[in-house]
């Protein structure tokens, strides 16, 4: 039994310094994805609010496809699609052979549009949520658009939007998981190797678990402190 979990060790056999780097993989990953979904949510729930029709339609297109779609076809689609594309560009400046786009990159944007359909929905249930007599104390103290939007509205939506991202950012880190089907050696990754390796299954997988509940467990404690920071002075 202690030979096995030698094997998760840092020695020169064990596997430990690898699965902490796919955990660092991971985690890199999660956050640039829900970063770059926290921009395409803003943007879809800017359009959702919106009164034009088209800027609203779009939004809630854009919206349906990517929470209806199922994510691991459109991890594959994204990275397909976009190496068709490459490939076919490529070939038109004399290049020769199948282009494939950056695992890493590829994962990041497909989080992003992922993530960023479900963050569309908390902004815009946060931005209704904010008491319309703040916009009409905004108005009667004279102050503009933006300033408006960074001193009344922004704080209050926060403190609306942030445990229903908290929510997204755990989809997020487990979607992850399915980045490995296009190459990317991350958590998930690394652990397929090496319980293959050692014919080892159960105890990788559990050492997975244990890496994913980790991270799960310290950034759910940072939107936790989050949420209490930004609910000071509220009365409950």
């Amino acid at each position: 039994m202690f030979d096995k979990f030698q094997m998760l060790g840092f020695g020169a056999e064990g596997w430990g310094a690898a699965l902490l780097e796919a955990a660092g993989v991971t985690l890199l990953l999660s956050v640039a994805g829900f970063a770059l979904g926290i921009v395409f949510g803003g943007l879809a729930a800017a359009g959702r609010l919106s009164s034009a029709r088209l800027p609203r339609g779009i939004a809630s297109v854009y919206g349906t496809v990517f929470r209806g779609v199922p994510d691991l076809l459109t991890i594959y689609l994204f990275y397909y699609g976009g190496s068709v594309a490459l490939t076919s560009l490529s070939h038109l400046f004399g290049a020769q052979g199948f282009v494939g786009l950056p695992a890493l990159a590829t994962g990041i944007v497909t989080l992003g549009f992922i993530s960023g359909a479900y963050q569309a929905e908390v902004y815009r249930g946060a931005f209704l949520a904010v008491d319309h007599g703040q916009f009409e104390a905004g108005k009667a103290l004279a102050l503009t658009r933006i300033q408006m939007l960074r001193l009344v509205i922004v704080p209050q939506l926060l403190r609306h939007a942030i445990p229903g991202l908290g929510n997204v950012w755990q989809l997020v880190l487990k979607d992850s998981a399915l980045i490995s089907v296009i190459g990317l050696v991350e958590l998930m990754r690394e652990t397929q190797i090496g319980a293959g390796s050692t014919r080892e299954p159960f105890l990788f997988y559990c050492a997975a678990a244990a890496l994913y509940f980790a991270i799960a467990g310290i950034t759910g404690l940072g939107f936790g402190k989050a949420e209490t920071r930004a609910s000071r002075g509220i009365a409950h």
